[in-house]
């Protein structure tokens, strides 16, 4: 949790709602996202195991579809809270999860925000993780308040991200 002594987001920003181009649309994740996330992580367990961090077991194994449902109306909550953000990526036609973003607040002084991504296998493969990960870049820069914005196990790596937050305290 953000450790500041201010708010995550100035009460007056509008969440940007969604994100759209040719290779696929980002909106808020909602539980009505349950079967195609649940389907996404499924079939990238292992790939994407590791995502939050190197002692991080999600996703597990044997993570079933109810607990993808927890998991989802817990992030749909947050978001209304304006406490973290969590998108959906979406193909253009929104028939399959491409993979997920996570706007959270930073646990460092030293970043306004931490950033988590992850996508599916077949979308791995195709190339989408670089072009996702560019095109949040982006649009953080662009869309939100951020100054500076932290993408750990990807900009940091996790050896650095852990230095970090013991200096951080």
């Amino acid at each position: 949790m953000n450790q500041k002594n201010h708010p995550f987001l100035p009460a007056d920003f509008v969440i940007p709602e969604k994100l759209e181009n040719e290779h696929f649309r980002i909106r808020m994740l909602t539980i009505n996202d349950v079967v195609r996330d649940y389907e996404a992580i499924m079939t990238s367990n292992d790939r994407i195991r590791g995502v939050f961090g190197p002692d991080s077991d999600w996703p597990s194994p044997d993570l079933t579809l109810e607990q993808d449902l927890i998991d989802l109306g817990w992030h749909q909550k947050e978001f209304q809270r304006r406490s973290s953000f969590a998108y959906t990526v979406m193909t253009p036609d929104e028939r399959h999860c491409l993979g997920c973003v996570y706007v959270y607040p930073s646990s460092k002084n030293e970043f306004d925000a931490e950033i988590y991504l992850w996508v599916r296998e077949s979308a791995f493969q195709r190339g989408l993780d670089p072009l996702l990960q560019n095109t949040i870049k982006v649009w953080l820069e662009n869309e939100w308040p951020f100054r500076s914005v932290a993408f750990p196990g990807r900009e940091i790596s996790w050896e650095e991200w852990i230095e970090i937050k013991k200096g951080s305290g």
